[in-house]
C-alpha cells in the first residue's frame, strides 16, 4: 500500500493529529461507494492547511492519508462503540446522514478490511504512540491535541446547530481539569464563537485511548464546526476569510497548551 500518514517532527511536546484529513481510497472502496459517497462530504476538510501554522510554534503533525470511509482511525481495533445513540464505525456503513455508505453487495470483504487495520490503522497508530512516548522521554510530559471538524448541522447526529469549538477531554479523564478550564476560557475570550466542552463530542478513541493525565499525557480533542472556516456543501471550498480568525482562535488554544504544561511542569 501506498504512503498512509504525513508526519513530521516538532521541537515541543505537543503532537496534533489529524486522523480524518485523509481522501485517499482503495480500488474495493472506491468501487463500492454510492454515488452521494464519491465527493467524500464526511471528511474533516483542509484541516492540515488550516493547522498549517503548527510548524511554526514548533508541534509534531501526524495527518492521515486515506479516507475515514476506508478505515476510521479515532475508532478503537476492536470496533467496540464509542458514543451511545447514532455513531459510526472503525469500517463506516452510512454516511453522517444515516444513508448506506456502499451500494448492495459491494462493501470491501473481511479480508480487505483485515488489510486496512494492518496497513493504515495500525502505522497511524504506532506513529502516534511513538510520537507521545518520545516528546514524554524528552520533556517529561507531552499533549496531545486531536483535531477534527464536522459540518455545523446534521440531524441524524445531532439536534441543532452544533457550537463552533467542541472540545472533548473524555469527560475530565483524558486531560488535567485545569487545562481543560484554561481552554475553555480562551474560547469564551472569542464572543464571535461559541463553544462547549463534553457536549455531544467527548473525545474518540485517541483522546480516550492516549490522554493520561497520572502519566502525564494529556489529550484534548477539538470538533470544529466546518462553518467557520470553509463552505460545508460540495465542492467544499476553503474560505481565508473564514478560516483567518478561526486560526486565531486556534492558534491560542495551541500555545494555552504549551502554556499550562510550562507552568505546571516548570523545574
Amino acid at each position: 500500500m501506498d504512503k498512509v500518514l504525513n508526519f513530521k517532527q516538532g521541537r515541543v511536546p505537543l503532537l496534533i493529529s489529524m486522523p480524518h484529513a485523509g481522501v485517499r481510497l482503495t480500488p474495493a472502496v472506491e468501487a463500492g461507494l454510492i454515488p452521494a459517497a464519491k465527493s467524500l462530504p464526511d471528511t474533516d476538510w483542509h484541516i492540515p492547511q488550516l493547522y498549517d501554522f503548527a510548524q511554526a510554534l514548533g508541534a509534531s503533525t501526524l495527518a492521515a492519508e486515506y479516507s475515514r470511509f476506508v478505515i476510521d482511525l479515532n475508532r478503537p481495533s476492536d470496533d467496540k462503540p464509542l458514543y451511545a445513540g447514532a455513531t459510526t464505525g472503525l469500517y463506516p456503513a452510512t454516511l453522517f446522514d444515516g444513508i448506506p455508505l456502499f451500494q448492495e453487495g459491494l462493501e470491501p470483504s473481511k479480508e480487505e478490511r483485515a488489510t486496512y487495520l494492518e496497513q493504515i490503522w495500525t502505522p497511524y497508530h504506532r506513529t502516534l504512540q511513538q510520537e507521545l512516548a518520545r516528546l514524554k522521554a524528552e520533556f517529561g510530559y507531552a499533549l496531545l491535541f486531536d483535531a477534527h471538524s464536522i459540518r455545523s448541522v446534521i440531524p441524524h447526529l445531532f439536534d441543532g446547530k452544533l457550537p463552533d469549538f467542541n472540545l472533548g477531554t473524555f469527560n475530565g479523564a483524558s486531560c488535567d481539569p485545569q487545562l481543560a478550564t484554561q481552554l475553555e476560557a480562551i474560547c469564551a475570550r472569542h464572543g464571535d464563537y461559541s463553544h462547549v466542552l463534553n457536549g455531544r463530542f467527548k473525545g474518540g478513541h485517541i483522546t480516550r485511548h492516549y490522554g493520561n493525565p497520572a502519566e502525564h499525557i494529556h489529550a484534548v480533542q477539538l470538533e470544529l464546526g466546518q462553518c467557520t472556516y470553509m463552505e460545508e456543501f460540495e465542492p467544499f471550498r476553503y474560505r481565508a476569510d473564514l478560516a483567518e480568525p478561526t486560526r486565531v482562535v486556534l492558534k491560542e488554544l495551541l500555545q494555552g497548551l504549551l502554556g499550562w504544561a510550562q507552568g505546571r511542569y516548570a523545574a
